[in-house]
């Protein structure tokens, strides 16, 4: 089969990263494991190069500070180009999302470009987030959707799965946003070049371990870029 890449950020979450890798690994699709590592000081840079030296299938890049998730998935896509990975895939570190379903995005890149797994396609599927958070979500991505005129209801998804090829037809130097904002132009401008895409409904567990990187800050730079990418696609139509 085609060869994937799963890219995994990660930031102090010595409490997951084993267990993801170890139920990544244990898929039959035989993906290879690229984890970004932004300089953690919890104990979850020794357990990925012990992990690393054991398998060759687990890679990493340990970086000196803490330059964000958008970052962190332009060095894995760029990784992907330079090994010749033909699929490559987004996936959270803290288990809110399930490796297994990263075989169910495998066959629908066979008919697709890119796969968002939604948490929205299929009514609302999240659970132990409180109601403020979920209200919070839900909207924003009915705000973005509306605004953006793209018809992904999930455009916030950080679980992902993309055609290598397509990935490099965006000038990934020019992204800068982070977190939300990543997902959501990342997705844009994927769908304005016209690749296919297709939504399929996951169960989005709030992480167990760990603490939430999300900020202020970053849901304000989503909610200005939807409009600075709404003014946009208005004005190159």
């Amino acid at each position: 089969m085609p060869k994937g890449l799963v890219i995994i950020p990660t930031y102090n979450e010595v409490e997951n990263i084993a267990q993801v890798i170890k139920l990544t690994l244990d898929l039959p699709e035989q993906f290879d494991i690229l984890v970004v590592d932004d300089n953690s000081t919890d104990g979850t840079r020794e357990i990925l190069e012990q992990m690393s030296a054991e398998n060759p299938r687990i890679h990493t890049i340990f970086r000196s500070k803490k330059l964000g998730l958008g970052t962190a998935y332009i060095v894995g896509f760029k990784y992907a180009f330079k090994h010749n990975f033909q699929y490559v895939f987004e996936m959270d570190a803290d288990l809110s999302h399930d490796p297994k379903d990263l075989t169910r995005f495998v066959s629908a890149l066979k008919e697709h470009d890119f796969v968002v797994g939604s948490r929205y396609v299929k009514g609302v599927s999240v659970i132990n987030w409180p109601m403020s958070r979920l209200l919070l979500s839900y909207f924003a991505n009915l705000y973005a959707r509306f605004v953006t005129g793209v018809p992904i209801k999930d455009l916030t998804s950080g679980f992902v799965g993309y055609r290598t090829e397509i990935l490099k037809k965006i000038d990934l130097d020019r992204i800068k946003t982070d977190g939300y904002g990543f997902q959501i132009e990342i997705k844009y401008k994927l769908y304005r070049q016209g690749f296919r895409f297709s939504e399929i409904p996951i169960i989005f567990i709030e992480r167990r371990s760990g603490h939430s990187k999300m900020s202020k800050g970053i849901i304000w730079q989503a909610f200005w870029l939807v409009w600075k990418l709404g003014i946009f696609g208005i004005f190159s139509k």
